[in-house]
């Protein structure tokens, strides 16, 4: 539905419903951390800072945005369908035929004990490395910022 409608805010907000099914996806997947991250952080907050900015730019007049069909469209209409049907054929081929053990360990890897426990003993090297990135990106915009008032 965000593809088809023509006002850009309606389209915004089916995004946000785009990523609200998105992180039931992942809720289906034992996925419970990653599922409330997603929709905290996308639907929360950049789909508000995206609505914000579509709505300062004051696009005028709506006619203008949309375009006719073209036979772009319509080849992407048919890649489309075609990928729709290879994916239906895939999980439902994998549901049949995949080991009950695969799907009894990602309902462990989805928890937020499990992730904190990789974050910390695995990956604790390169979570250390952005934290840092992230407190020099921090101060370098409080120094510019500073630059500026004066």
């Amino acid at each position: 539905m965000m593809v088809t409608r023509r006002n850009p805010v309606i389209a915004a907000l089916y995004l946000i419903l785009n990523f609200f099914a998105l992180g039931g996806l992942y809720l289906t997947l034992n996925a419970q951390f990653i599922a409330f991250i997603h929709i905290l952080v996308y639907a929360g907050a950049i789909m508000v800072l995206f609505l914000f900015v579509i709505m300062l730019l004051n696009l005028g007049d709506v006619k203008l945005l949309g375009d006719k069909i073209s036979s772009r469209k319509i080849i992407a209409a048919g890649l489309s369908f075609g990928l729709l049907m290879e994916l239906i054929y895939i999980f439902g081929y994998a549901r049949t035929n995949l080991p009950a053990s695969r799907f009894e360990r990602s309902a462990e890897i989805g928890t937020v004990e499990y992730i904190g426990k990789e974050l910390f003993t695995t990956f604790l090297f390169p979570f250390e490395v952005t934290s840092i990135l992230l407190l020099a990106a921090i101060v370098g915009a409080v120094i510019l910022a500073k630059r500026k008032l004066d």
